[in-house]
């Protein structure tokens, strides 16, 4: 290569280079510095996540939802809550079934949006509701019926809430998990599940004042859960006392030998369910 296109050739390089540095410097100079983040500056409050659950999402099989609505005693007036409601699959049977009406909580959107799709699938949207909402803040006073799938321990958080707001006679059943120390009404094998169910109990711990036959005795009564025992005044045991919802039977001595008393609690009195023998109480305390 001759000398003089040598030079040319290194010169039209080295004024490359210099363009190049000199728009690179020119972009830096134009473009201002970015902020330091702050102090308190969390990167993960940025990044999308699924609610918490308070039980993981496991469908129940279509035959054991199916045992637990016929367990529960589901009929066409019955209101029933789903608590943890998943697919809807549990309430969708029982408007189907059933004929019953009731509103599925649960805190995952996605589940609330499978289970509204499912409902309207299967023609039951008029006759169920699925609502996103913390089932320990759902109200369950209105429940004719509460079904679970969800833990042990969320189970065991329910039950105050169960006992307290729930009316005796309703009916509550749960699949695979039961609560604790308040031991169920029924159990039932289905296939490797476990159902269970509970019929909530009348309030009766306490003093009452009991009238039979021309006799009047106090009583104190001692609950736990469905199982009641107690003293007569005197000192009579109060014995094999059991409360099934509002209807309670025991054996007691009022001083003429011990005997049976069947009864209905309405509140603060129970009378009796007994044709041929007429006794009440009313509380005391």
């Amino acid at each position: 290569m001759p000398f003089t296109k040598f030079v040319r050739v290194m010169l039209a390089g080295a004024g490359l280079a210099l363009a190049v540095v000199l728009a690179v410097a020119v972009y830096r100079y134009m473009t201002p510095e970015p902020l330091p983040p702050a102090r308190n500056f969390d990167p993960s409050a940025f990044v999308r996540s699924g609610p918490a659950l308070d039980a993981p999402f496991v469908t129940t099989d279509y035959a054991v939802v199916d045992a637990m609505l016929a367990m529960a005693e589901v009929r066409p007036d019955d209101q029933v809550i789903d608590l943890g409601s998943g697919d809807g699959r549990i309430l969708i049977a029982a408007a189907r079934s059933h004929g019953a009406r009731g509103l599925g909580v649960d805190i995952d959107p996605a589940r609330i949006r499978e289970a509204n799709a499912n409902a309207q699938a299967a023609r039951v949207a008029d006759r169920v509701q699925f609502r996103r909402q913390d089932l320990f803040r759902t109200e369950l006073g209105e429940a004719d019926v509460v079904t679970l799938y969800l833990t042990d321990e969320v189970n065991r958080r329910l039950r105050p809430r169960i006992l307290a707001q729930m009316r005796p006679g309703t009916r509550v059943v749960s699949h695979q998990y039961d609560m604790g120390e308040w031991r169920p009404d029924q159990r039932q094998q289905i296939g490797t599940s476990t159902i269970f169910l509970w019929v909530v109990p009348a309030h009766v711990e306490g003093q009452w004042r009991l009238s039979a036959e021309g006799r009047n005795v106090t009583v104190d009564l001692v609950q736990d859960y469905q199982q009641v025992d107690g003293r007569v005044s005197g000192g009579a045991r109060v014995e094999q006392g059991r409360l099934a919802g509002s209807r309670i039977r025991f054996l007691a001595n009022l001083g003429d030998g011990r005997r049976e008393f069947i009864g209905r609690v309405d509140g603060d009195r129970i009378e009796s369910l007994q044709p041929n023998f007429g006794w009440q109480a009313v509380r005391a305390d």
